[in-house]
This record gives structure tokens, sequence and C-alpha cells, in this order.
């Protein structure tokens, strides 16, 4: 059987069992230790007997047992490069590599390349925060959440990829009294409580990392009530919300921040997946 084949077949199978079928390429680039490009390289050739059992051996634990392929391999890719994830961290999604991307376009508009000071709060697995540290030699970035298990993550893979993000433990604004910042980023929990959502991910993925409230508002009230005491002069605030929040969003930011601009910002997919609120004058339009 040539691997292309075999993907075909377990995708269907996840198909069938109502699961992502794009765990079938994650679970076989972990089996065979190919890279994405390398594995599709080899599309054509056959596929060797040992690597269907150990294929085999997780994959069924996927499909019957309701476990998120990420958490069984271990790591989830995010913005190219592999963080650790378990059961104590939320997994990184796709629109959250697009707010990393966004912070940083909108980091070279407003700051011009200068040293900033940047705060993620809720940081779960440190997707955010280390990846922004990587990206940008100029970002100074501070990262917490509530979770002991969810920073002990983080600081894995901190250390894992060479980043130098500090990392404090707390309950929303309350470790950064005192402290001021260029950047505030934020993807809280947001899922408003009596949402349904899939077991896979309800089942697994801690609860605390995905509610946010009857409204899924809860917690940009809480950040927007108190941040502007940690903001300096000029300051962009960035979050990822519900894709049907854009107006709760822009009404909750002029609430605080009326003399501010409020952009909402489109994923891939065309739904109003971002806000950033600028603070301070210095934008370009």
């Amino acid at each position: 059987m040539t691997y292309r084949k075999f993907i075909k077949e377990k995708e269907n199978l996840a198909l069938e069992h109502d699961k992502e079928e794009s765990a079938v390429v994650i679970l076989l680039e972990h089996v065979t230790g190919l890279e994405t490009n390398a594995l599709y390289m080899k599309m054509n050739d056959e596929i060797d007997e040992s690597i269907i059992s150990r294929f085999d051996e997780i994959f069924n634990i996927y499909l019957f047992d309701n476990k998120p392929i990420q958490y069984l391999v271990g790591y989830t890719c995010f913005y190219g490069r592999n963080f650790k994830v378990n059961e104590n961290v939320l997994i990184p999604r796709f629109e959250t590599e697009e707010l990393v991307e966004n912070i940083l376009y909108r980091y070279d508009d407003y700051f011009k390349g200068q040293k900033v000071d940047v705060c993620d709060l809720a940081t779960g697995s440190g997707c955010i925060a280390i990846s922004l540290a990587l990206e940008e030699k100029n970002m100074n970035v501070i990262a917490s959440d509530i979770s002991f298990e969810a920073l002990n993550v983080a600081k894995e893979n901190n250390e894992k990829l060479g980043a130098n993000v500090t990392f404090v433990q707390g309950d929303m604004l309350e470790p950064f009294a005192g402290k001021k910042f260029d950047i505030f980023v934020s993807n809280p929990p947001y899922i408003p409580e009596d949402e349904e959502v899939m077991s896979l991910v309800k089942d697994n993925e801690p609860n605390i990392a995905l509610f946010g409230g009857k409204d899924g508002m809860k917690f940009y009230r809480i950040i927007l009530s108190g941040v502007k005491p940690l903001l300096k002069k000029r300051a962009i605030i960035c979050f990822e919300h519900g894709y049907d929040k854009k107006e709760e969003m822009i009404k909750l930011a002029k609430t605080y921040f009326p003399n501010s601009r409020v952009e909402v910002i489109k994923d891939l997919e065309q739904k109003d997946r971002m806000t950033f609120i600028y603070v301070g004058d210095g934008f370009d339009e």
C-alpha cells in the first residue's frame, strides 16, 4: 500500500467516526519522524508494515477513546515550531497563529522597530508569548496563567525553543501590578457557558481555558476595566475572540478607551476574530 492510499483510507475512517481528518498526517509525521514536505515526497512509495502497526496503535486510541491527537503525540505545530501540549493546556488553533502574525505587523507600524514590553495574559502552552519573543528580538515578553500546571508546560516550551519569556502565576491582571506595557495581548477563554462544544474538546481540554462566562465576554470585561494603569502612554491591546462578538468588542473597547482607535480584524475564513485597540497617537492610518 502506498502512503497516498494509506492516508486516504485513514482520513475516511476518521470522518466516519466524526474525527478530524487532519489527525492522520499529524500522526503519520510523528510515527515516521518526517516533516510535512518530506512525507508528501513519499506519497507514491510503499508504506512499511512496522509504520502501519505503530500508527494504528495510536490511531485507534484517537478513534475510540476520544483523545485529541495532539495530546497523544505530545505536541502541536504552532507558527512553524513544535510546542508541547497535554491535558493541562489548550491546544493552540490556527486562528491564534493569525493573532501572532497581526501583532507583529502592527508592532512594525506602531512602534517602528523600537524595544517594547509585551504582556501575554492567560498564556497556556506559551505559544503566543514564545512565538512573539522568537520572531521579534525587540520584544521583552512576560506571560501569566492562573494554572501552575499550564505554566510548567509553557516554561518547558520556552526552554526547549530557546526563548527568553518570563512567566508569572496569578489570576488575570493581578501578577502585573506596578508594571507597564507597550503591547498587551490575551486570548482568554471565550466560549459562552451554554454553547455546545464537541466532546473531543470539552471532555479533554481544560474547561478553565475554554469557557468565558454566560456570554463569552467575562474576561474581556475584567481586562479592559482594569488594564489602563498597566499601559504606557502609547500602547496596543490585542485580543482573539469569538467570531460573532465584533459589536460587543467594539462597544466594550469604546466604553473604557473612548478616544482610542479600535480595529476588528478578520481571520483567513473572513470571520471577525481579532480586536486591536490603539492607545495614544502615532498609528499610520
